[in-house]
C-alpha cells in the first residue's frame, strides 16, 4: 500500500538512497533538509542542502528546506556545552534525534498530511502482537544505529521508516552509483558536527566567550601532579594530552566541577560495576517491572555487556554488570538491548 512519505535528505548517500527506495516502493515522497548550524559545520553545509537538492531532482522528487538553526542551538548545542561544564560528556548526536530531528519531521508530516517520515539510518522497526512497535538492529552490524535511536517514542516509532535495516554500506553505494547520485563517493560524517576540528574545549570556550579556568589535577591520594587546562578538555578515561609525567600510565578517573579538578590513576580505577540512568526511554516496555536480564551499550562503539537493570522510578534505572567496565562516563547514553531489540535507554548518571 502506497503512502505519503517525507524523506530526511542529509546530502549523505543512505539519507539519498533510502529516498530512492521509497519512490521504487511507490510512495509519493517528498525531501525535506532541516538546516541545523551554520558555521562551518560538516553537516547540514550549503554543499550538503544542494546535494541532496540534486539528488531530488534526479529522482523527480521535490526538495524543501527548513531552517532550524534556532531549536539546534537552544537544545543540542546549549545542552552540549552545559554538560561538559557540569563535569559530564554529551552525545549531541542523541540529543539531536530526541530533541529537533524527529519532533520537527513528525510535526511537518502531521502538517503536510503525509503520513511516514523515512531515514537512511541503519536500524529496523517492527510490531509486535499487541500493538507495540519495536526498535531493532540493523542487518549490518557494523553499521547499527540502534544505539542513537533509542529516544524514539512509540507515536515516533509508529509513523517511522528505516529503508535501509536490512542492507549493508556497500549495497547502498552500489544502488547510489547505479543511479549516478552525485554523493555516491562521499564519505560518511563523522564526529560532533558543529566543532570543527575536534576541539571541544576550544568551541566552548568561543561560545562563552571567556577562558575555562584552570586548577589541580591530581593522583588518587589527593598530591597534586599539575595543573589542567579547564576541566571542559577532559573526560573519564582520557590518556592523552594531561601534561604530567608519571612513571606508569595514568588515566583520567575522577573530575571535581565543585573543587575544579581532575584525578588520575592508573588504569584500575578507572573500572566500576554499576551506574543509575535518568532520563530514560522504554521502547519495548513501558516499565521493567522486575530486575531484568539485558546486554548494555555505554558509548557508541563499545561492546554490549551483560547486565541487570531494575527501574527504581518513573525516571530511574539502575544497572549492575556481571563484569566490571572501564570507564563508564556521566552523561553519555546507556542503551539496553534484549537480543536484536532496543528495551530503552537513558543518560548515565556520575558513578560513585
Amino acid at each position: 500500500m502506497s503512502a505519503k512519505a517525507i524523506i530526511a535528505m542529509s546530502g549523505g548517500v543512505d539519507s539519498s538512497v533510502a529516498a530512492a527506495l521509497m519512490l521504487e516502493k511507490g510512495h509519493e515522497c517528498i525531501g525535506l533538509t532541516l538546516k541545523l548550524y551554520n558555521e562551518g559545520s560538516r553537516c547540514c553545509s550549503l554543499k550538503d542542502v544542494n546535494d541532496a537538492r540534486d539528488v531530488a531532482f534526479t529522482l523527480g522528487m521535490p526538495h524543501y528546506t527548513l531552517n532550524f538553526t534556532e531549536a539546534f542551538e537552544n537544545e543540542v548545542i546549549r545542552r552540549f556545552v552545559e554538560t561538559y561544564e557540569s563535569g559530564a560528556t554529551p552525545n549531541p548526536c542523541i540529543d539531536c534525534n530526541r530533541y529537533i530531528k524527529w519532533k520537527a519531521l513528525v510535526l511537518r508530516a502531521r502538517q503536510l498530511e503525509f503520513d511516514v517520515v523515512a531515514t537512511g539510518h541503519y536500524a529496523r522497526i517492527e510490531k509486535d502482537s499487541g500493538g507495540r512497535f519495536l526498535l531493532k538492529k540493523a542487518r549490518d552490524p557494523k553499521k547499527d544505529q540502534s544505539y542513537v535511536l533509542y529516544p524514539l517514542t512509540q507515536e515516533e516509532l509508529a509513523v517511522t521508516a528505516f529503508p535501509l535495516g536490512d542492507m549493508t554500506k556497500e549495497e547502498v553505494r552500489a544502488i547510489a552509483g547505479e543511479k549516478n547520485f552525485i554523493n555516491a563517493k562521499k564519505e560518511d560524517s563523522q564526529d560532533v558536527c558543529f566543532v570543527s576540528g575536534g576541539d571541544y574545549g576550544a568551541f566552548i570556550e568561543t561560545y562563552r566567550g571567556e577562558k575555562s579556568a584552570a586548577g589541580n589535577i591530581l593522583d588518587g591520594e589527593g598530591r597534586i601532579l599539575g595543573r589542567h587546562r579547564g576541566l571542559i578538555r577532559y573526560t573519564i578515561g582520557q590518556r592523552r594530552g594531561l601534561g604530567v609525567a608519571c612513571n606508569y600510565p595514568v588515566y583520567v578517573s575522577a573530575k571535581s566541577v565543585a573543587e575544579n579538578t581532575v584525578t588520575l590513576g592508573p588504569e584500575r580505577s578507572l573500572y566500576s560495576k554499576a551506574f543509575t540512568a535518568k532520563n530514560i526511554n522504554l521502547i519495548t516496555v513501558e516499565r521493567i517491572e522486575k530486575p531484568m536480564r539485558l546486554s548494555v551499550k555505554t558509548r557508541y562503539l563499545s561492546r554490549e555487556a551483560a547486565a541487570v537493570a531494575e527501574q527504581t522510578g518513573g525516571d530511574s534505572i539502575r544497572v549492575e554488570f556481571d563484569e566490571t567496565q572501564r570507564a563508564l562516563t556521566a552523561g553519555q547514553a546507556a542503551v539496553f538491548y534484549d537480543g536484536e531489540y532496543v528495551v530503552g535507554g537513558g543518560t548515565i548518571e556520575p558513578v560513585m
